[in-house]
C-alpha cells in the first residue's frame, strides 16, 4: 500500500522517498518537485532552530545536478552569509553521497509597506471555471498522479493551471505553506507543453523563484509561459498565485532536444 506522503523522515537529516516522487521522465527516477518542498521545509526548520524572527524566504534557487532514484535521500544546510536581517542560506539533497539539488535561499526581514503595495500582475481565472486537466493521463508517474489539476489552455506553451496535492509532503510533519507550494512549482514545465514529451525532451536544469509574500490556502495557481529557441535551449516562465492573487514570480531553464535525444 503507498504511504500518502512524498516523504518520512527516518533520522534528523534522512527522508524515506515513496511512491509519490516517481519521476515522469523515468519512472525509475524521482520527479524533483517534491524534493524542492523537502529542501525550503529544510531551510525553514535549520532557521527556526537558529533564530526567533522568522525571516521570510523571499527568493529560492534550485540547480539540478542530476537524476536520482526512489531511494532514501539526505538533507544538509548551511548560512553562507549570516545577516541580522538578511541572510543566504544553501541547503543540498544528497543520494549516495551524490548532490542531486542544490538551493540558494535569501531570507530577508519583514516591514509594513502597506502605503506601498501595488501589482500589476493579471489575476487568475477562477478553477471553478476549469475543467479537470488530463494531465495524469499525458504523463506516467507517481508524482503526476498526487495531485489534482485543472487547466483552461489558450493553446499549448500557454495556459493558466490550478493544482493542489493528494498526499502530505513529510508524514507526521506540518510544512509552512510555502514549503508545501513549492513542492509543486515544478510541475508547471509538464502543464501546457509545446512539443509532445514522447517526441521531443524539455526537461529544466533549473528553477528560480521570487516570492512575494507567503501563500495561503491549498490550490496553487500556474499562469503559464513556454518559450523555446531555434537553439535548443527553452524557458517555461510562470506567474504563481493562490486564493488571494499572485504571490511568486518562477522561471524554468529548458534543455529542448528533438527526437528524445
Amino acid at each position: 500500500m503507498p504511504q500518502e506522503s512524498y516523504f518520512t523522515r527516518t533520522d534528523e537529516h534522512t527522508f524515506e522517498s515513496h511512491i509519490h516522487t516517481q519521476g515522469a521522465w523515468n519512472t525509475a527516477e524521482q520527479h524533483v518537485a517534491p524534493s524542492f518542498g523537502l529542501l525550503v521545509h529544510e531551510i525553514e526548520r535549520d532557521r527556526d532552530a537558529r533564530r526567533d524572527d522568522a525571516l521570510m524566504v523571499t527568493r529560492a534557487s534550485f540547480d539540478i545536478y542530476g537524476t536520482f532514484t526512489i531511494d532514501p535521500v539526505s538533507v544538509s544546510t548551511r548560512v553562507l552569509r549570516p545577516g541580522r536581517t538578511v541572510e543566504l542560506v544553501e541547503a543540498s539533497l544528497e543520494q549516495n553521497g551524490r548532490a542531486a539539488i542544490v538551493v540558494r535561499a535569501w531570507l530577508m526581514k519583514g516591514f509594513d509597506t502597506t502605503d506601498l503595495a501595488a501589482n500589476e500582475l493579471a489575476p487568475m481565472p477562477s478553477r471553478d471555471d476549469m475543467e479537470e486537466s488530463t494531465f495524469a493521463l499525458d504523463w506516467p508517474g507517481g508524482a503526476v498522479r498526487s495531485i489534482e489539476t485543472r487547466k483552461q489552455e489558450e493553446h499549448p506553451g500557454r495556459a493558466c493551471s490550478w493544482t493542489r496535492p493528494k498526499v502530505a509532503l513529510v508524514s507526521g510533519e506540518e510544512p509552512s505553506a510555502l514549503a508545501r507550494m513549492t513542492g509543486l512549482f515544478d510541475f508547471a514545465n509538464g502543464l501546457t507543453p509545446r512539443a509532445r514529451p514522447e517526441d521531443v525532451l524539455f526537461p529544466n536544469l533549473d528553477l528560480t523563484v521570487h516570492y512575494l509574500r507567503e501563500p495561503v490556502g491549498e490550490w496553487l495557481g500556474y499562469d503559464t509561459t513556454v518559450t523555446y529557441s531555434a537553439v535548443g535551449t527553452g524557458l517555461t516562465h510562470t506567474v504563481l498565485h493562490d486564493d488571494d492573487g499572485p504571490f511568486a514570480v518562477q522561471s524554468q531553464g529548458l534543455t529542448v532536444r528533438p527526437g528524445r535525444g
